[in-house]
């Protein structure tokens, strides 16, 4: 477990790399990564996962500009994730078809709290993946993983249209991803648990007057952690038939 969450520490540190050059448009494949403030490249000894941080005293050495305390809880976050993901799956291909999958989510999530948008840059290649390996590794069939993708999509779909979202397509396309991912029934308990994170957040920041009911709902974020939460307890929540959500999605998967 011990060595799987070090891969996460080490994942944590290559999606911040993604999220900071998927919105500018720059190849994953750079060599170096730069500051956002100045453009100069960041020192390698400034890569390395928490220390790197540590080191620069989160201030860019060219400019001193402030690096996002994000870096940091993605490193920590990934790196957490990935010691759940063994302990529930542990040593098998499923592990790294979850922890792969859970990393696209992060990212996906990150960029939506941090860009409001979500890039089809990054959801074209998810759906292609999921529908490539997914299906390979996991055992669901072709028509489970279909219906999946096919639910979470028109969900999200109607959505948008049901409440004239101005947001584009994007979120629409991340459920598909999350739909082929999961498959069909298991995305039922990630579109519920979106539901009902979503309207928790929500509810509690119009209570709050942080925001207007006429404010947009950037649903991305509420998506991802619902899905990951689904590829890592689905099961579970299914099992619990006495459960509200175990009962809702066995009435849902007549």
């Amino acid at each position: 477990m011990f060595t799987f969450a070090l891969a996460g520490l080490l994942a944590g540190s290559f999606l911040n790399s993604l999220i900071d050059r998927f919105p500018r448009g720059e190849s994953i494949f750079a060599i170096r990564s730069r500051c956002d403030s100045c453009g100069e490249p960041v020192r390698i000894a400034h890569l390395i996962p928490i220390f790197g941080s540590i080191l620069a005293r989160r201030h860019s050495r060219t400019c001193g500009a402030r690096f996002p305390i994000r870096h940091l809880a993605v490193e920590i976050g990934t790196a957490l994730l990935f010691a759940v993901i063994w302990l529930r799956f542990p040593g098998s291909l499923e592990t790294m078809l979850v922890a792969f999958f859970s990393s696209l989510l992060i990212v996906f999530l990150v960029i939506d709290l941090e860009r409001g948008t979500i890039l089809d840059r990054v959801s074209h290649p998810a759906i292609a993946v999921a529908l490539l390996f997914g299906l390979w590794i996991s055992g669901r069939t072709a028509l489970e993983m279909l219906a999946g993708g096919t639910i979470a999509f028109g969900a999200l779909l109607a959505f948008k249209l049901l409440f004239r979202s101005r947001k584009g397509m994007g979120v629409a396309k991340l459920a598909a991803f999350i739909g082929l991912a999961l498959g069909y029934p298991t995305v039922w308990v990630a579109l519920l648990l979106t539901l009902a994170l979503g309207g928790l957040i929500y509810g509690a920041r119009l209570l709050a007057q942080r925001m207007d009911r006429k404010d947009p709902i950037a649903l991305g974020p509420f998506l991802a952690v619902g899905a990951i939460g689904a590829m890592l307890f689905g099961e579970l929540f299914m099992s619990w038939g006495a459960s509200g959500i175990g009962q809702i999605v066995k009435l849902l998967s007549f």
